[in-house]
């Protein structure tokens, strides 16, 4: 009887778990999770190389940095060592003033100023700075100044004829920039300069040096003569006139005596004959 329960608990047992096999066997399996896409490489972005200034900065240039130099050019000038003429010139004009007290005021524009060395005011024709009058020299320091603030890279922004202090009159005061390559001229109708070097520069003000002095054309012009004035003319028939009637006074009076000698002479011509008459015939009146 035993044994009967045990064969029967046995059977039971294998059905059981063979179903439970055949059902596990049955279910799908699981697809796989799909794997994380893998992370984009980065390249790193390149910052544009920031354009290269037209005009390299000068050895002996100030640093920018300097706070309190933008405030007084004096301070630039001299430790560039070589601007002597051009700051007593600044001085004396009291253009130096001026300046210091624009960039210490103004919170836009700028200045820009072109300043020949020494050496370019040595090469000027002797005599010359002090053949000039006051109102002169300070048109030629005004002609070095422009009204705004112009980076090393930018000459080749500036329309032409460029406006200076002075004034901007093409016919007076002509001032040309021409950038090319690496190389800045300028051109007055008088000389053609380049710019050297930066002196000085922040965000408002440059200081650039250049090889020469330069001249203002109208410092070379000709003062043209004056046009007559319509009185003037207007007088110049009635003076033709008199004249002409002068001389019409003068003939006249010359008239009579031309008349008076003529008559002379032609009322002569009787008392020759009567002479020649009389000097024949008394001969032969004593002959007879």
């Amino acid at each position: 009887m035993k044994k009967q329960q045990v064969a029967v608990f046995s059977l039971f047992f294998l059905v059981f778990c063979s179903s439970i096999i055949r059902a596990f066997s049955q279910t799908p399996a699981a697809s796989p999770k799909p794997a994380a896409p893998a992370p984009k490489a980065t390249t790193p972005t390149r910052k544009a190389p920031s354009p290269k200034p037209l005009v390299p900065t000068l050895p002996q240039s100030p640093d920018s940095s300097d706070s309190s130099a933008p405030d007084d050019i004096t301070k630039i000038l001299r430790k560039a060592k070589t601007f002597n003429v051009l700051i007593r010139l600044l001085k004396t004009t009291e253009i130096m003033n001026n300046i210091n007290s624009q960039l210490i005021t103004s919170k836009t524009g700028g200045i820009t100023i072109l300043a020949p060395d020494d050496s370019a005011f040595s090469n000027l024709k002797a005599g010359f700075m002090n053949s000039l009058n006051e109102g002169q020299k300070i048109e030629l320091v005004q002609f070095h100044i422009l009204p705004e603030f112009v980076a090393s890279n930018n000459f080749d922004s500036l329309s032409n004829p460029v406006q200076t202090v002075a004034g901007k009159d093409p016919e007076r005061l002509p001032l040309n920039v021409n950038a090319l390559g690496n190389s800045v001229n300028i051109s007055t109708g008088v000389v053609n300069a380049s710019v050297v070097g930066v002196v000085y520069s922040d965000n408002k003000l440059a200081i650039y040096k250049v090889d020469k002095v330069l001249l203002p054309l109208d410092f070379f012009q000709k003062a043209k003569a004056p046009a007559l004035a319509p009185t003037a003319l207007a007088k110049a028939p009635k003076a033709a006139k008199e004249n002409t009637a002068a001389g019409d006074d003068q003939d006249d009076t010359a008239t009579p005596d031309l008349k008076k000698s003529a008559a002379v002479i032609v009322g002569g011509k009787p008392l020759v004959s009567l002479a020649v008459a009389f000097v024949v015939a008394v001969p032969l009146m004593i002959w007879s």
